[in-house]
């Protein structure tokens, strides 16, 4: 896997449990937008907490993107 810029790791294929991994991270950025951005009054600290959901599942979404099978040069 040594050598391997962004772009192909970003192209390669991902394996089955980063795949899951991945969804739960579009999951957790999906509920944690909705809280941030709700129509309603919420309390500074969910709406805080919905901005962190938020961050973090899109950061999880997009690392578990870049994870590759070791077979992928092959």
């Amino acid at each position: 896997m040594e050598g391997l810029t962004l772009k192909q790791r970003f192209k390669a294929p991902t394996p089955k449990f980063w795949k899951k991994i991945q969804k739960l991270g579009l999951a957790l950025t999906t509920v944690g937008t909705f809280i941030a951005t709700a129509p309603i009054s919420l309390p500074a600290a969910i709406v805080t907490a919905g901005s962190y959901a938020a961050f973090g599942g899109g950061l999880i979404a997009a690392m578990s993107q870049l994870t590759v099978e070791n077979n992928a040069n092959n």
